[in-house]
């Protein structure tokens, strides 16, 4: 069984019932995700021997974030137990042309202020074929970029594969900042996952012709994006998702593999949204499962993506869908309807 280690946050999520407003919630709705915490669970869904590695406090909210990756399966013996306190984001749903909105809790977290000492990668790796982090995470500052590069460094030293969903997020650090990090990081990645505005974000790489608001993609633009990626920093695959936004309801959703010679395309779908977030997350673990088992990258693109199609439909962060679901949609069954 191949064996995926990711390593990063995880955190409370509170959302209003349904889709009430923030100043309309009277009961909040409690949950634990993060997005290396959300890979982890698809790939554990599907089978696959998934560890989760952070630090969370020594107390029973931390233990709650641990159980909720236990009973799926995740392997949570590498999670460092202290610090002050678990992170708390709030999910307002949208709907129709209300957008959806996230606010973070997150500062001084266990995590945030973890240090080097907390993790021994080489211990960490051993029996591992794949690491897998977001730009989240050294995002949240501390020692937690140099933590990345030690991780990075361990696991190429062991033979070990690295994913890296960049993952910007304008609220946790600048671009320039951004800029200076993920270019330490990424010359030991493998397997780039980005969406269509992060590369630009981070590196100043943007497709010609793309219109990300009014949903008008251009695919020779993100071949090129993906090809400046794999020149500046080496990586051998670069996977982009695409969505065009036609609302907060409904989305056009595929994604895109390039190899560094050919890209691959996904099937495009029409996506009527119950919760988007954790989307992303969904595709990189789609994505990881198809690679690591072996998947032609027309295969493993469209696997990754009809994983990330069924998460759109599923309440919280966690893809809880299996293999044999995700491989149904990708073989064409899309209609959707009841299964007796």
């Amino acid at each position: 069984m191949k064996r995926v280690i990711t390593f990063g946050e995880i955190m409370m999520r509170l959302n209003p019932e349904g889709y009430n407003r923030f100043v309309q919630a009277t009961v909040f709705e409690a949950s634990y995700a993060g997005g290396e915490a959300n890979v982890a669970v698809s790939l554990a869904n599907y089978g696959l021997d998934a560890a989760f590695i952070s630090k969370v406090p020594a107390h029973e909210i931390g233990q709650c974030a641990i159980n909720a990756l236990r009973q799926f399966g995740v392997d949570t013996r590498g999670v460092v137990r202290g610090g002050p306190r678990l992170g708390v984001y709030y999910v307002e749903k949208g709907a129709s042309q209300r957008a959806s909105k996230v606010i973070y809790d997150r500062a001084g977290s266990s995590i945030a202020l973890a240090t080097a000492a907390d993790f021994d990668w080489k211990a960490i790796f051993q029996g591992a074929d794949w690491f897998h982090f977001t730009g989240i995470t050294p995002a949240l500052g501390g020692e937690l970029p140099e933590i990345c590069l030690s991780a990075c460094k361990a696991a190429k030293e062991l033979g070990v594969k690295i994913s890296c969903d960049l993952n910007y997020r304008a609220k946790l650090w600048s671009r320039e900042a951004a800029c200076e990090t993920m270019s330490k990081l990424m010359p030991y990645v493998d397997v780039c996952i980005a969406n269509e505005e992060d590369a630009k974000d981070v590196f100043g790489i943007s497709a010609a012709d793309t219109d990300i608001a009014g949903g008008k993609l251009n695919q020779a633009g993100y071949i090129d994006v993906a090809r400046q990626i794999c020149q500046r920093f080496g990586c051998e695959k670069v996977a982009i998702t695409l969505r065009g936004s036609l609302s907060a309801s409904d989305n056009e959703w595929a994604g895109m593999l390039y190899n560094g010679k050919e890209a691959f395309f996904s099937p495009n779908y029409r996506v009527h949204i119950v919760d988007r977030v954790g989307g992303g997350d969904s595709f990189g673990g789609g994505l990881i499962y198809s690679l690591i088992s072996g998947y032609s990258d027309q295969d493993a693109i469209n696997f990754a993506v009809a994983a990330s199609c069924l998460k759109h439909a599923i309440e919280h962060d966690f893809n809880l869908v299996s293999v044999q679901e995700v491989a149904s949609l990708a073989g064409g069954n899309a209609s959707g309807r009841v299964q007796r």
